[in-house]
């Protein structure tokens, strides 16, 4: 069975603060039923983001956004129901992982806002870059996580992060089973610096790594930079996932 395909909106950033409205449409027509998008969404305002998902069918299952703790509570619940999200994904940088101290306490924020989420219908999923697989005081960071997170909190597994910090992608969305509903998916040669490419055109062995996702319900095409033409590489993404048997629009 293929998993639903949807576009991290990050990747055509650019093409929607020139277009919003006809870089969607052409997204629609390569095939794309789904978008992720982010807080804030270049070249638009929500209101009409949301009306021309509608109009274009276009499902939003997930958003990256801030936690809903705090001052943040209201305007991130308000824009999960806006737009029909399932998922609220955050993430946090290099600098919060110094010590294991600091992890723990990212982790605590998260489980916080887990239970904000869960009160909603939602659930909160941790978006990994490739510091959470590093070293940190002679342990890993992510295997941290795992002890200190509640298991409300889900994942938002960056295959190629996974990959260019050294680690294996298909054992990790093994490992995480059911708490990695969602893969983002972009390829390259996983190295930190150097462009990306269309998916299925780089390093990444996707049919391994879907096959080892038990527990996915979204393949999320991101790519965060790219040596082509992006709404090419957008477009050619598709296609390949489709092809190969991974996902369906």
């Amino acid at each position: 069975m293929t998993l639903p395909i949807a576009l991290q909106t990050y990747t055509v950033r650019e093409q929607f603060a020139h277009d919003f409205k006809a870089t969607t449409r052409r997204l629609a027509a390569m095939g794309y039923r789904a978008v992720e998008i982010t807080f804030e969404i270049p070249g638009t305002k929500p209101k009409a983001a949301a009306k021309l998902f509608r109009e274009l069918n276009l499902a939003v299952p997930s958003a990256h956004l801030p936690l809903p703790l705090g001052k943040n509570e209201r305007p991130v619940l308000d824009f999960a129901s806006q737009f029909g999200l399932s998922f609220l994904v955050a993430m946090h940088g290099p600098n919060d992982f110094k010590s294991l101290d600091q992890i723990r306490h990212i982790c605590d924020q998260y489980n916080q806002a887990a239970a904000v989420a869960a009160r909603h219908g939602l659930q909160v999923a941790y978006h990994n870059h490739w510091w959470e697989f590093g070293m940190v005081e002679d342990r890993l960071a992510f295997d941290v996580m795992l002890e200190a997170l509640d298991p409300a909190v889900g994942f938002e597994v960056d295959t190629y992060w996974v990959q260019a910090a050294g680690h294996d992608p298909a054992a990790v969305v093994q490992r995480l089973g059911a708490r990695a509903p969602l893969l983002h998916i972009k390829d390259g040669p996983a190295t930190l610096d150097d462009p990306m490419t269309a998916v299925g055109q780089g390093v990444l062995d996707f049919p391994a790594i879907v096959a080892a996702a038990s527990g996915a319900q979204w393949l999320v095409v991101e790519l965060d930079r790219c040596a082509t033409d992006m709404l090419i590489a957008v477009e050619q993404s598709h296609r390949y996932l489709v092809q190969e048997g991974l996902g369906h629009a």
